[in-house]
């Protein structure tokens, strides 16, 4: 009997779904969702939480199962997505400022760190540039290939401002033995936000973990970059639980980062991911440019 089959034949419903990784059970003692067994201990995370008077998440009926977990259904009232956004940075914001704890760590921890993303960066360029000198070779560009050429110094000057904001970002943590920590979701994304009946609940908590806050707005910023207007939303989550400036710098240096544009022989797929990519690098310029303008005004 597989899984389906046998929750079926406890719960009885009378309707179920399959929608994404979970399956939503309807029977006449309410509705469930069921979803694989989470590789983090989701117990203990739910029982920290509610420790710390947070219990915006789902209940868990039934975590007896060695392949699944059995949660509360919540329907999601559908709120607009520019009131969803706000709503969600809100409890970002109060998850991240009940959880946070200053942690002691090795001089290995941010060397680590800082030579994880240098590599990235240092790939990322020689990536973009061997696709640069190889489209260059083309008589006649396709409109994917035209669009990157076009485009590649303004790739490379955003992966030269992210070197050189490590850098910088380096010498201000590396005598440092601590770093602020706090309980974080990990996959961010405004499909793993519901409002029903007034009050607000994140889902999906299957990647939660200790770990520097930044994560989660970077996971934000890429998943949603595109529907939220996330220069209202970083101010309003400062307001709340503020980045510190070496929090702040790592994730201006993140979000900088060029994501890795794939070219295929579908030229309507390169295309449209080219498009995507751009539109990020235009719109990650617009949200850092008020932190490094100069204010000439007193000069």
């Amino acid at each position: 009997m597989n899984k389906i089959e046998s929750l079926k034949s406890l719960y009885k419903p009378y309707r179920y779904t399959i929608k994404g990784k979970c399956t939503i059970l309807e029977t006449t003692s309410g509705n469930f969702v069921v979803k694989a067994k989470p590789n983090c201990d989701l117990i203990s995370i739910f029982n920290y939480l509610k420790s710390r008077n947070f219990d915006y998440f789902p209940s868990l009926y039934a975590c007896d199962r060695d392949d699944s977990y059995i949660y509360e259904y919540i329907e999601d009232d559908n709120i607009l997505n520019p009131e969803k956004g706000d709503d969600l940075i809100n409890l970002v914001g109060l998850l991240h400022s009940k959880t946070s704890f200053n942690k002691e760590v090795s001089e290995d921890t941010y060397r680590e760190i800082y030579e994880n993303i240098k590599n990235n960066i240092l790939y990322l360029k020689d990536y973009y540039l061997r696709y640069y000198e190889l489209f260059l070779k083309d008589i006649y560009m396709s409109p994917s290939r035209y669009e990157f050429v076009r485009n590649y110094s303004k790739i490379n000057a955003a992966l030269n401002f992210s070197e050189k904001e490590l850098d910088e970002w380096y010498d201000l943590v590396k005598e440092k033995r601590n770093e602020r920590i706090s309980l974080i979701h990990n996959n961010l994304s405004l499909s793993h936000f519901i409002n029903s009946n007034g009050k607000d609940y994140l889902i999906s908590w299957d990647n939660a973990k200790f770990d520097t806050p930044v994560l989660d707005l970077y996971k934000l910023y890429q998943n949603n970059f595109w529907e939220l207007e996330f220069s209202t939303l970083y101010k309003k989550y400062q307001s709340i639980s503020a980045f510190n400036e070496q929090e702040q710098k790592l994730f201006f240096i993140l979000i900088s980062l060029v994501p890795e544009i794939k070219f295929t022989d579908n030229e309507f797929e390169s295309t449209k991911n080219m498009r995507k990519k751009l539109d990020y690098i235009f719109k990650t310029e617009e949200f850092l440019k008020p932190y490094y303008l100069t204010n000439t005004n007193n000069e």
